[in-house]
Formats: structure tokens, C-alpha cells, sequence
């Protein structure tokens, strides 16, 4: 698990858009700039930077089809972002469970 892959994910996933996007790509095999400013209240323009945002993080990959741009989600750097919040979260139950248990022996 790369940090610098687990950071462009969160970055592209702050924005609400982008997420929203995602949800749009994941109920799809594929879909174009246009097919996407069909169905969100964002221009052909704002969809296709959003597109770039996301696929720069690699969540979504590109393919020329004929005239059109075809996106789809690309899963492992999902899968990278959650892999990091576990071990994360593990360390963090870790240190309150030592907590909790210094509290309860009374050493505060």
C-alpha cells in the first residue's frame, strides 16, 4: 500500500461531486463526460474535470471508443485507501485499549 496513492484518493474523494460521480461510475460499466452531465447538475466541462481528478488518483481509467471517452471505476486504489484506515484504526484501538486499561487499574 502506497501513501502517496492513499493521499491522492482522499483528496479526490473530499469533494462531493467526485464522490457523487463515483456513485454514478459504480452502477455502470462504463459511461462518457456527456452520459454523466446527463444525470448530475454539473456542465459536460465540470464533469470531465472531475474526471481527470479521479483518474489522476486512479479511481476511474479512460478508453477512446470510437469519438467517445468511456470511464470506469478502477477498484485498487479503493482498496488501498481502505486497507490504510484499518491498520490505522487497528493502531488506534491498539493505544485505547491501553488507555482503558491503565484507567481501570486506577494509574492516573
Amino acid at each position: 500500500m502506497r501513501v502517496d496513492t492513499v493521499g491522492a484518493v482522499f483528496d479526490a474523494l473530499a469533494d462531493p461531486n467526485r464522490r457523487t460521480l463515483i456513485g454514478f461510475l459504480a452502477q455502470r460499466d462504463t459511461a462518457t463526460a456527456t452520459e454523466l452531465a446527463a444525470e448530475l447538475p454539473l456542465t459536460r466541462q465540470g464533469i470531465a474535470k472531475h474526471l481527470a481528478t479521479l483518474k489522476e488518483a486512479g479511481l476511474v481509467r479512460r478508453r477512446r471508443s470510437g469519438r467517445e471517452t468511456r470511464y470506469k471505476l478502477t477498484p485498487e486504489p479503493m482498496t488501498d485507501a481502505i486497507a490504510w484506515m484499518a491498520t490505522v484504526g487497528g493502531q488506534w484501538d491498539d493505544r485505547l485499549e491501553a488507555l482503558r486499561s491503565h484507567l481501570a487499574r486506577g494509574e492516573h
